[in-house]
C-alpha cells in the first residue's frame, strides 16, 4: 500500500487544517509513493518507538504527538528529537502525526473521554472558525441543476445536519468573445447577453479542489466565472473541547471518583470541592486551560482536562467559580488504535 493512500484516509477523518497554527500534524518524514508494509501506532515517537519499529519490521510510525514541532536546523544527533528522526530515515521509516486535528474532531479524543465518563448529548465547547469557504458562480439557466449538482456531490452545500443548501438569483450575463475563443452560445466579436443563474454555496476549505474541479466539468462555459470568499463563521462540529452531561446529577467526590476510574488514573488532582452537584461536564484531552472560560461560560459544573497551567488552575477558586478542575492523562492511543 502506497503511504499517500494511508495519509488521505487519515486526512479524510482529521484534516490537516483543523489543527492548531503551532502544531505539526501530517507526514514528518517520508514520501508519498513509499510502499508501506505495516505500521506501527504510538502516543509518542521516542527513540525506543522507533527501535520496536525496526524489530517488528513496521516501516511506518502512526503517532499522535509530532516528533517534531519547530524547525530542525541541525542533524547532528545531540537531541532526542534529532536521533529519532535520523534513524528513522537511515531505516526508512515514514513518521506521521495525527495531533490537534484528531482533537478537534466531533468523533476524536474529547468524545472518547465522554464516551468513557457516560456524558449525553456531547457538543464541541469551542467551535472553530474559518474553515469555510463561500462560491459564487453564474450559470445559463438551462445547465443550473448539473451544476449545481456536481458541486453538491464534491462536497458543497452542507450546513450542520442540511444538505445541497444554495441560494440562486436569476439575471442576465454578458459576454463578447475574442479571437481564438469558442463560446457556447453567441457569435465572436458581439456582445451577448444569456440569462442565467448566479448560484451561492458554501464548502469546506479542504473540499475546494473537488469543488472547482466538479464546477469546471459541469460547466458549459470554456471560461467559468466564479468567486470564492473566506468565511469566519463557526464550524460547529469542529473544534476544541467537548461539554456533556452526566444521565444523573452526582455528588461532587463521587463524580471525581468516577473521573479516576473511568480514565484508568492513579492520581488525579483537582480545585476545591464545593458544596454543589455536577451535571454539566467540560472536557479537553491534552492542555486545556486556554478552555477554561469557555467551559465556565458554558455552564459547565466541572472541566476535565490532561494538563493545567498553575496559576490558570487557581482561577476557578479565586473567581469563585463552580467548576471543579479534575487533571488526569486520558488515553489517546486508544482512540488511534
Amino acid at each position: 500500500m502506497k503511504l499517500a493512500d494511508i495519509t488521505n484516509f487519515l486526512e479524510t477523518i482529521a484534516p490537516l487544517n483543523y489543527q492548531e497554527d503551532y502544531d505539526n500534524s501530517g507526514l514528518i518524514v517520508g514520501h508519498p509513493t513509499d510502499e508501506i508494509s505495516s505500521a506501527l501506532v504510538a502516543l509518542d515517537c521516542t527513540e525506543q518507538i522507533v527501535d520496536e519499529a525496526i524489530a517488528k519490521k513496521c516501516n511506518l510510525i502512526i503517532t499522535h504527538h509530532p516528533i517534531v514541532f519547530k524547525g530542525l536546523k541541525k542533524f547532528n544527533g545531540n537531541t532526542y528529537v534529532e536521533r529519532v528522526v535520523l534513524k528513522a530515515i537511515k531505516n526508512n521509516i515514514a513518521l506521521y502525526a495525527i495531533h490537534t486535528n484528531l482533537d478537534h474532531v466531533a468523533n476524536g479524543v474529547n468524545a472518547v473521554i465522554c464516551d468513557k465518563l457516560g456524558l449525553q448529548n456531547p457538543q464541541i465547547l469551542s467551535p472553530k472558525g474559518n474553515l469555510l469557504k463561500k462560491l459564487v458562480t453564474f450559470c445559463p439557466t438551462a445547465q443550473a441543476n448539473q451544476v449545481r449538482n456536481a458541486i453538491f456531490a464534491a462536497g458543497a452545500g452542507n450546513i450542520s445536519n442540511y444538505t445541497e443548501c444554495s441560494f440562486n438569483t436569476e439575471g442576465t450575463g454578458t459576454f463578447k468573445g475574442g479571437d481564438g475563443t469558442n463560446p457556447y452560445v453567441g457569435e465572436i466579436g458581439k456582445q451577448h447577453q444569456e440569462a442565467e443563474v448566479r448560484i451561492e454555496t458554501i464548502f469546506k476549505v479542504q473540499d475546494e479542489r473537488k469543488v472547482l474541479d466538479a464546477l469546471f466539468n459541469n460547466h458549459p462555459y470554456e471560461e467559468v466565472a466564479y468567486d470564492i470568499y473566506p468565511l469566519t463563521n463557526k464550524l460547529d462540529a469542529v473544534g476544541a473541547g467537548m461539554l456533556g452531561c452526566l444521565p444523573q446529577e452526582m455528588e461532587a467526590l463521587d463524580f471525581l471518583h468516577l473521573v479516576k476510574e473511568k480514565m484508568q488514573a492513579k492520581v488525579i488532582r483537582h480545585t476545591a470541592i464545593l458544596p454543589k452537584k455536577i451535571k454539566k461536564v467540560a472536557v479537553c484531552g491534552g492542555s486545556g486551560s486556554f478552555l477554561l472560560k469557555e467551559a465556565m461560560a458554558a455552564g459547565a459544573d466541572a472541566f476535565i482536562t490532561a494538563d493545567f497551567k498553575y496559576h490558570e488552575f487557581l482561577m476557578p477558586k479565586t473567581n469563585l467559580s463552580s467548576v471543579i478542575l479534575a487533571i488526569t492523562k486520558p488515553n489517546n492511543l486508544h482512540l488511534i488504535c
